[in-house]
C-alpha cells in the first residue's frame, strides 16, 4: 500500500477546495457527521468574517468509497465554494502586509496579487480539515482522541489544568465561541475580540492539540524525515498564519535547568496500560515525544497564531504598477481567526498522528492493520511483563 498522504487544491473563490486522500486502508467506515462538524466548526468562532456565513462547507466524497467503507483507492473530497467569483474578483495592486502577496507577486513576476492570495488564502485549510476528518475515522477505530482549543487570545491567557480528561476539555471548549475550556478567560477573550473590532485591527493568539490513547513508538529516530515531532512541527507550522510551534514545555525549557525538564521515569505495574506498559512519568515537559517517538505520555504541541494580515484600516504599501506609496486593499476577513485555527491544528495534527499509526501498523485493510496493532500491543504487555 501506498504512504498516508493528502494533497489539497483550490482557490478561495474558485469553483471548490479538493483534498485527495491516499494510502487510507480499505474498511474503514468513514463518518460524515464528524467530518462535517469539523468543516462546520472551523467555520465557526467568535470574530470570523461575512464569508461564513456564505459558506456551508460540507464534505462531497467524489470516490475511495463503496457504501460508505473505504475500498483502499485514493479518497477525493470535494468542497463546494458558494462565493464562486474569481474570474470576475478585481485585481489586487497594492500587496498587503503580512499576506503572501509582495511575495508571490515577485515570484511570479505579476503586478495582480490576486493569482498568490487566492491560493496562499486560509480558505484552502477547509480541505485539510477534511483531510484530518478521514484521518480521524483511522484513529477512531483505535480509540485515539485528539482535541484541539484556544489558550491565548491577544494578552488573554487560559488555565487549563494538564490532567484535564479529553472529554471534559471538549465539553468546556463546545461552551462558548473562542473554543476555550477555560470560562474565565473566554468571556476576556471575547471582550478582547471586540475591542479589536472597534479599532479596525485584528487580533492572534495561540492553540493547543493533545492526542491521548495511541501507543508508544510511533515516529522513528532513525531517519529525520519520520521524526514525528518534527512533521507535527511542519504540519502545524505550516498553517496560515501561524509562525511558531512548541511541544511540550518547549521554548521554555531553554531557560530551566536540566533537572526541571526532564520527566522522571518511575515503574508502577499497577498503572500499567497499552499506552506505558507501566512506565509512568511524574511530568509530560517533553509533550508524549522523546527521539522523534511518542513514549506513552499524551502528545501536546501548540502554535503561535499572528494576527490576519488584512486590517479594516489598512497598512502602508505600495502599488507594484506606479510604485507610489498607497494603504493596501481591504479583502474581507476576518477581526479574530484563532478559534478556527485551533480546529485546523487539531486536525492536521490527526493526520500526522494518523501516518505514522499507519507507517508503524501497516496494512492494506483495516484488518491488517489492527492485527499488526494487536500484535504490537501483545508483545509490548509481554515486556511490561518481564521487567
Amino acid at each position: 500500500m501506498s504512504a498516508l498522504d493528502y494533497r489539497t487544491a483550490g482557490e478561495s473563490h474558485g469553483r471548490a477546495l479538493v483534498a485527495l486522500i491516499e494510502g487510507i486502508p480499505a474498511g474503514i467506515c468513514l463518518d460524515f457527521d464528524l467530518i462535517n462538524a469539523e468543516l462546520r466548526r472551523r467555520q465557526g468562532g467568535y470574530g470570523r468574517s461575512g464569508r461564513m456565513r456564505i459558506e456551508a462547507d460540507c464534505a462531497d466524497v467524489l470516490s475511495g468509497l463503496r457504501g460508505g467503507v473505504t475500498i483502499g483507492s485514493p479518497v477525493a473530497i470535494q468542497i463546494e465554494n458558494r462565493d464562486y467569483r474569481i474570474d470576475e474578483a478585481p485585481p489586487v495592486r497594492r500587496p498587503r502586509p503580512g499576506h503572501a502577496d509582495l511575495a508571490g507577486s515577485l515570484k511570479h513576476l505579476d503586478t495582480d496579487c490576486r493569482n498568490t492570495l487566492e491560493r496562499a488564502s486560509a480558505r484552502e485549510t477547509a480541505a485539510r480539515v477534511a483531510a484530518g476528518g478521514v484521518a480521524r475515522c483511522l484513529l477512531g477505530e483505535f480509540n485515539i482522541d485528539v482535541i484541539g482549543y484556544v489558550v491565548q487570545i491577544r494578552d488573554v491567557v487560559a488555565k487549563v489544568a494538564a490532567d484535564t480528561p479529553p472529554a471534559k476539555l471538549r465539553t468546556l471548549r463546545d461552551a462558548n465561541e473562542v473554543y476555550c475550556p477555560d470560562e474565565a478567560a473566554a468571556q476576556k477573550m471575547l471582550d478582547a475580540i471586540k475591542r479589536t473590532k472597534g479599532d479596525k485591527d485584528t487580533a492572534g493568539g495561540v492553540v493547543e492539540v493533545q492526542v491521548h490513547g495511541h501507543p508508544p513508538g510511533l515516529g522513528s529516530c532513525a531517519r529525520w524525515q519520520d521524526r514525528l515531532d518534527g512533521r507535527l512541527m511542519q504540519a502545524v507550522g505550516s498553517i496560515q498564519a501561524f509562525k511558531g510551534v512548541e511541544i511540550g514545555m518547549g521554548f521554555a525549557a531553554a531557560g530551566r535547568l536540566g533537572s526541571e525538564v526532564h520527566d522522571e521515569i518511575a515503574y508502577n505495574p499497577d498503572s500499567r496500560d497499552s499506552h506505558n506498559l507501566g512506565f509512568v512519568r511524574r511530568s509530560n515537559n517533553a509533550g508524549g515525544l522523546e527521539g522523534g517517538m511518542t513514549n506513552g505520555e499524551p502528545i501536546v504541541v501548540r502554535g503561535a497564531v499572528k494576527p490576519i494580515s488584512t486590517l479594516g484600516k489598512g497598512l502602508g504599501s505600495v502599488d507594484l504598477e506606479t510604485k507610489r506609496p498607497e494603504r493596501c486593499d481591504y479583502e474581507r476577513s476576518d477581526i479574530c481567526a484563532v478559534p478556527a485555527a485551533s480546529v485546523v491544528a487539531e486536525n492536521v495534527v490527526a493526520f500526522e498522528v494518523a501516518r505514522a499509526f499507519v507507517v508503524k501498523f501497516a496494512g492494506d485493510t483495516l484488518q491488517e492493520t489492527r492485527a499488526a496493532y494487536d500484535y504490537y500491543l501483545n508483545t509490548a504487555r509481554l515486556l511490561g511483563e518481564s521487567v
